[in-house]
């Protein structure tokens, strides 16, 4: 989901955190990507099916796996007409159709959430640090399913990934943290938070792993938004580079001719052609 008013939002905190001047080329100088992973698109595709398939339980109606099958299909197409897809390891836009569409198939024949409260429901939420400062920027969290339990409300997140998640993983996510202060914010209830991960193995499986948000851990998650927006504030901005950032990251290229600048130097970028293509550098 997008807006055009100024937000912070879970992937765009966690941009910086992995690469600021990754951060700093999309989000600031705003250089279009010049391409996609196809990981990122079979994940639009897997969540459009879950969604329509919470959305059909939600209103008591019986899912269809066709009409299901079809959006999962015209979500890949869609984004493979609109954006250059890049596929990695040789696999093809077909076989990752399938793949899509069978992980999809793998939950909705095993679960059947009840007591749905609310699906892809976003949230628009003050930020407050430990101390109880309200950020200037607000939060965008969008909910992919939050169910109502006896133990109380829980948002679940859906994943697609190539392996397990690790209970680490899953007990430090900020991204856990973003939706239970959202739901307190929004509709003073305290959550948990559940991880389903579809994991995409050669045998394929479900992974749910619950955790739990204290009120520290909120207002800690607070305190690091803040850091982030002065550190923003003040142009520090830099690579992090290695596999997982690098690998399939779209601005490769700027960033083997980036140049560093100091904090508080100008926020007009200085723009060399690098192989016909404007890469922007900070003074």
């Amino acid at each position: 989901m997008t807006s055009k008013r100024d937000h912070w939002s879970y992937s765009s905190i966690n941009q910086y955190l992995r690469c600021p001047l990754q951060y700093y080329f999309e989000r600031v100088l705003k250089l279009p990507r010049k391409s996609i992973p196809s990981a990122m698109v079979m994940g639009s595709a897997i969540h459009a099916g879950l969604a329509e398939f919470h959305r059909a339980l939600q209103h008591g109606d019986e899912p269809s796996n066709d009409h299901i099958r079809e959006i999962v299909v015209g979500s890949w197409k869609n984004s493979c007409n609109e954006k250059v897809v890049d596929f990695k390891d040789g696999n093809t836009q077909e076989e990752l159709i399938k793949q899509s569409i069978e992980l999809v198939e793998l939950y909705t024949g095993s679960e059947r959430p009840t007591n749905i409260r609310a699906v892809e429901l976003p949230f628009w939420v003050p930020i407050i640090t430990s101390s109880g400062e309200v950020l200037e920027k607000p939060l965008l969290a969008v909910a992919d399913l939050i169910v109502e339990r006896e133990s109380g409300l829980t948002v679940r997140e859906f994943k697609s990934s190539g392996r397990a998640y690790s209970d680490f993983e899953v007990s430090s996510s900020l991204q856990a943290t973003c939706y239970v202060h959202a739901t307190w914010e929004k509709l003073s209830q305290w959550s948990q938070v559940e991880f389903t991960v579809l994991v995409k193995t050669k045998t394929p499986k479900i992974q749910n792993i619950p955790t739990t948000r204290t009120s520290a851990e909120v207002g800690r998650m607070g305190d690091l938004f803040q850091q982030v927006a002065s550190s923003i504030e003040l142009g520090i901005f830099y690579p992090i580079e290695n596999v997982m950032n690098c690998s399939g990251c779209p601005y490769r290229a700027e960033c083997k001719h980036w140049v560093g600048s100091k904090p508080n130097a100008s926020t007009n970028p200085i723009r060399k052609p690098i192989n016909g293509v404007h890469a922007c550098l900070p003074n």
